[in-house]
């Protein structure tokens, strides 16, 4: 299924639902308050929960919604922690080498190790829907994109190993990482990241919740991302140093639960790794697309 949470227009009440490939299903009006508004708790709820909504959906005509009358919101309105991997794709990490910042240069990318996945948490507040505008932040001159895949935990996993990990997953969504760059770097420089990941709509998430029953190789999706038309990144998840198993099974070595989210890491392609770079600015567009999870639209401001 792909999972939706959005507000009806009409009234501004927020729901969830299903898209169909043709409308939004409002599953919580179907279920006359059985089901959550919330896809956080149905997640908690396990299968059971799932299996409300396909039961909702099975057979009804009701309560079906066009684009033009909702606002998709991030189908995980506020994830317990978003767990950032780091240059988990090898020529993203290429580029990492050649940009000329010395904060980048004091960081000795070429010795990066690959023991196991390494990250940074980013703010959960800090997600945004597909659609939803970013304002680019005043604090920075150098705003950048990369096109990831969110793993969205389904149950509580603890430790769990490569070969159930995928038990845990409750779907995935396409993840864009805005990123500034020169705050970033001096962040680096001093061994920490926050701000430079972290703000207002920095990590747009959507444009749904995809289940992985309706994906065929999570570990095989094609990714690519477009600035006003112009395709900036191509890839895919099979170019991965870590697949979602792997990065499910190392992170779990802290507590998850249900709505926490887990980026895969970037192809290469982002602006910090052009000779003359051109930052986003208001008025551009981007457009993240991965196979078999839609299209994430980033409009700056």
């Amino acid at each position: 299924m792909k999972l939706a949470t959005f507000k009806i227009r009409a009234t501004g009440q927020q729901t969830i639902g299903v898209f169909d490939g043709e409308k939004y299903v409002d599953v919580v009006a179907l279920g006359d308050g059985s089901i959550p508004a919330s896809l956080e708790t149905v997640l908690e709820q396990g299968a059971e929960g799932l299996a409300q909504i396909g039961a909702a959906i099975e057979g009804s005509s009701n309560h079906r919604y066009s684009a033009e009358d909702i606002e998709l919101l991030p189908p995980i309105t506020r994830p317990g922690k978003i767990i950032h991997t780091a240059c988990n794709f090898d020529a993203h990490l290429d580029e990492l080498t050649g940009w000329q910042a010395p904060e980048w240069q004091e960081h000795n990318w070429g010795e990066f190790h690959f023991e196991h996945p390494t990250g940074f948490l980013q703010a959960g507040n800090c997600v945004g829907a597909s659609g939803a505008p970013v304002s680019a932040p005043p604090f920075t001159r150098q705003l950048d994109y990369e096109i990831e895949v969110g793993i969205v935990i389904g149950k509580p996993a603890y430790q769990v190993s490569v070969e159930d990990a995928l038990d845990y997953v409750g779907g995935l969504a396409i993840f864009n990482d805005l990123s500034a760059r020169d705050i970033q770097a001096r962040e680096h420089s001093n061994k920490v990241i926050l701000l430079g990941k972290s703000f207002k709509g920095s990590c747009p998430l959507g444009p749904w919740l995809v289940t992985l029953d309706e994906i065929e190789d999570p570990d095989n999706l094609g990714m690519k991302l477009y600035l006003n038309g112009e395709l900036r990144q191509d890839s895919g998840t099979n170019n991965m140093h870590y697949n979602v198993a792997q990065l499910v099974s190392w992170w779990s070595n802290m507590p998850l639960e249900p709505g926490d989210v887990i980026t895969t890491g970037s192809p290469p392609g982002v602006i910090s790794g052009m000779k003359d770079p051109q930052w986003l600015k208001p008025g551009d567009v981007l457009e993240a697309k991965v196979e078999s999870l839609g299209t994430l639209v980033t409009p700056i401001v």
